[in-house]
Parts: structure tokens; sequence; C-alpha cells
């Protein structure tokens, strides 16, 4: 029983006592828990500070604090708006991820990272949209096509593509990237066969359209919709024949595979 002599057990009172030592320990341990956290923040808080207010890391204009790579054909110029409000203050404030995605607007990037390096840069990595072929814009206007069905604005450079006909600017982004997938299906299954190929026109999907050179004028040839390789280099093989036999054909009808028509 409690409070007997020799009794192992403590008495209520007598645990009490035990446990109130401990008290003042969790009291103690408490705060220093909240003076180290508070110090974290104060610490924190000084860092940011100077970040955003010392000069050394404001971003520098142009050149010396926005270092650009792989931009050919994308204009720096629109690179560097994109950055516009960002010159002249810190760049611990620029959020980078939005840069990253206002440079994916800019003509011919297609992709795009960005970049701190401390104290006072940024770095942009541009890359590009590869063209796939010409095409004719409202007006006559001449411009160009990626895989993606991406519109893009004349470059300076030459480059040795066919005009991909069947396509408008006003088309849904996913019919453009549907045709002129299309369009790099047929010229990679032809390869270098397909090199004098000046337009592939992929406005009816069950007959694909390709016009070339042929004798000092233009040809075009009717592929259908499959066996495109067998059925161009049945035209290429037979061309010799078809220049005595057909002399005047400009449209060649090569979807049977035993003969080639001539469509008036």
């Amino acid at each position: 029983m409690e409070g007997r002599v020799g009794d192992r057990i403590l008495s209520p009172p007598r645990a009490a006592a035990k446990l109130a030592p401990l008290a003042p320990r969790l009291v103690i341990g408490t705060l220093a828990g909240g003076a180290a956290l508070a110090a974290a923040l104060f610490a924190f808080h000084s860092v940011e500070n100077l970040l955003i207010r010392n000069p050394r890391f404001a971003l520098s204009g142009g050149d010396d604090g926005l270092l650009l790579s792989g931009a050919v054909h994308a204009s720096r110029r629109a690179i560097e708006a994109v950055f516009a409000e960002d010159f002249g203050r810190s760049v611990y404030l620029i959020p980078i991820g939005d840069r990253r995605t206002t440079l994916k607007t800019v003509d011919w990037v297609k992709d795009a990272t960005v970049a701190r390096i401390w104290p006072n840069l940024l770095v942009a990595r541009i890359a590009e949209r590869k063209p796939a072929a010409f095409v004719t814009l409202a007006g006559g206007r001449a411009g160009l096509i990626d895989e993606d069905g991406v519109i893009l604005p004349p470059a300076r450079d030459r480059f040795n593509l066919p005009v991909l006909a069947g396509v408008k600017a006003s088309d849904p982004m996913a019919e453009r990237r549907e045709r002129v997938g299309r369009l790099l299906r047929f010229m990679n299954e032809v390869g270098e066969a397909g090199k004098d190929i000046s337009e592939v026109d992929v406005s009816d999907r069950d007959n694909l359209k390709v016009r070339q050179p042929y004798e000092g004028r233009m040809v075009t040839l009717l592929l259908g919709d499959r066996r495109f390789p067998a059925r161009y280099q049945n035209f290429r093989n037979h061309m010799a024949e078809i220049k005595r036999k057909l002399p005047g054909a400009s449209t060649l009808d090569l979807r049977l595979e035993d003969r080639i028509t001539v469509v008036e």
C-alpha cells in the first residue's frame, strides 16, 4: 500500500516531486529553440536585404549583364526586351521561370533556359526552331514553317527546302503540325531522290501532289497516300520514256502500279 515503510512504489506527491525538475529544462529548451529560429530568420533577412539593395548584384544593361547563346535567327533586341524591366535591379529579384516562358514567345525560339550567375549576370541559352519548308502567306509573302507547324518569319539565310502547299497561317496549329508531318515523312521516305522536288501539296489527304522541274518546265506528280518511294522512283526510272512518249505532259498520275497516266 502507498506510504508504507519499505514500499518501493512512489506515492503521487513523491512522483510529482521527481518530475518537477524537468519543467524548467523544457522551458529553457523551448526558449533556446525560439532564439535560434529568430536568429536564423534575422540572418536570412539580412542576407536577402543585402542581395536586394547592394548595387553589386544589379544586372547591367546589354552585353555586360545578359550573356546570350544559341540565337542565330532570333532577334537579340526582342530577347533583350524580355528582360527590359530587370536591367538595373538585383538579379535576386528576377523571376527566372517567367522570363523563360516569355522567351519562348519570341520568333524562332523553340526553348530557352535562363540562369543567374552571381553576382550580377544572367545567361540565356536559346534553342531555335528548324524550318522544314517554305510556305506562302497572305499577300503572296514567303514564310517558313517548322515541324511543329509554327510559322516563322523569313531569314537572311538560304534554305534548300521545298514549298509546302495546302497550309495557311490561319489553320489551327494541330492541323498545320499534321500537314507538315506528312511532308517530312514523304521527304524522309524518298531520301536523296527527292532533292529536285520544288513543292509538296498536302491539301488532299488521299492524294499527295509533288511538283518539280522536268525538261525546262514544272511537272506535277500525283502519288496518292502510300508507297511514295516506289511511285516516285517509278517516275524517275521512266523519265527518258516519258520524254519520248509524253513530251508535253504537265501532270502525271503515278497511283497505278503498272502505268503512268497523263492527266489533262
